[in-house]
């Protein structure tokens, strides 16, 4: 350990003593470094910030059924317990999943669709799923239309025709709720099962015992068929897998596979740019060092064939040449990561307009990474041009030959 202490310290001392081919060394290094380090910051904060957008989009996770389906609740079920899907539901017919609202003593009201929703919901970001009958969430646009926001009353009217005549129930519902706009950019309300169940009924006809609304009574034991539902894929990965599911049934679907796709799609030419470019430039860099550590060992072959006399051998004297590679490389890699740190901050602010997201990002351990490859390519090169030390004749060292 303090042969290896000795050989870094004489090192050091004549890396200092050359100081201005040392920092030719390390500008040299720098100019390969840093313009990689910069790419590779674009590529991951640029891909990166694309992912975490459609990732954070529930919509680009949706998959939509297309035409009209007959599903029961036990599908759905076994469907929201599938690896891929982050949430199922069914969902009643569209055409009766409205209510009109309107706030007491208002003047001004809204027709908003029903949604069926619970616990899970992507759609309701982390608010908490209305379990009552009587509460639900609304969007932010209808909120804004209504004036309404958590915690007031609502009340929501439902019509039918039934036998020609135009048949209306009213119900009170409260604001459990209000949707930011980014969620959800249409007039709806978010409510429980029930209720779009019990709006169904009635608007088909048949009577609502819970809410005391007349109409035909119902048949318990015939199975409730739904037409659609509504479900989204745990991560991005997943969307093309549950398509490819319902292809394999039969069962048209809707997704934002081609977008996912894209999005993927670029990641991989980055990539193979990135390692390509990477490629030709660490060889060049490797180059450099080799053909340095060559120079080197010429330059001080006097030097070096002393430090033999003194009992340093072939081993040491290589040493010796990777250690002044090392503190190269070391210093190069400080420089380049401070240039490439000026410049993220450049890019994201002339080309990032929304928070948390980033035109050229790179992680800690991005940093550690390229330090290795750094210092472990400077020690390669040096090693292959420092071959040289071995056939370094001390006797002919102190005569200079």
């Amino acid at each position: 350990m303090r042969r290896l202490g000795l050989i870094a310290g004489l090192a050091w001392q004549d890396y200092r003593r050359e100081a201005r081919l040392s920092a030719c060394q390390v500008l040299a290094l720098v100019a390969v470094v840093a313009p990689l380090l910069v790419l590779f910051g674009l590529k991951f904060g640029l891909v990166g910030s694309l992912t975490e957008r459609l990732q954070r989009e529930p919509s680009v996770r949706e998959i939509i059924p297309l035409g009209g389906g007959r599903f029961d609740a036990e599908f759905i079920a076994r469907l929201a317990e599938r690896r891929e899907v982050a949430f199922a539901i069914v969902r009643t017919r569209q055409i009766a999943a409205t209510a009109d609202l309107l706030v007491p003593g208002a003047k001004r009201g809204v027709t908003a669709e029903m949604l069926p929703t619970a616990k899970g919901d992507p759609l309701l970001q982390g608010l908490a799923a209305p379990t009552e009958l009587h509460q639900v969430v609304l969007s932010f646009t209808a909120a804004q239309t209504l004036g309404a926001q958590a915690g007031t009353a609502l009340r929501a009217s439902f019509g039918r025709q039934r036998n020609g005549e135009v048949q209306w129930q009213a119900l009170t519902l409260q604001v459990q709720a209000v949707l930011p706009l980014s969620a959800f950019e249409r007039d709806a309300l978010f409510a429980p099962l029930a209720l779009l169940e019990a709006v169904e009924d009635y608007r088909d006809g048949r009577a609502v015992p819970a809410l005391g609304w007349p109409g035909q009574e119902q048949d318990a034991d015939a199975p409730r068929v739904y037409p659609a539902f509504r479900l989204y894929a745990r991560q991005l990965d997943d969307v093309e897998p549950l398509r490819q599911w319902f292809a394999a049934r039969q069962l048209l679907v809707s997704t934002q596979a081609a977008q996912i796709a894209q999005v993927q799609s670029l990641s991989r030419n980055l990539d193979l740019v990135f390692w390509l470019v990477a490629a030709l430039a660490v060889a060049g860099a490797v180059a450099a060092v080799a053909a340095g550590a060559v120079a080197a060992v010429q330059r001080k072959r006097r030097e070096l064939a002393v430090l033999r006399l003194l009992g340093l051998g072939t081993a040491a004297l290589l040493l010796f040449v990777v250690a002044q590679a090392l503190y190269s490389g070391l210093l190069a890699a400080g420089v380049a990561a401070l240039l490439y740190a000026l410049a993220e901050r450049g890019l994201n602010h002339l080309f990032v307009q929304a928070p948390g997201e980033y035109a050229s990002r790179l992680l800690p351990v991005h940093y550690a990474i390229a330090l290795a490859a750094v210092l472990g390519a400077s020690a390669c090169a040096a090693a292959l041009g420092g071959w040289r030390v071995a056939r370094i004749d001390p006797s002919q060292g102190i005569r200079d030959v």
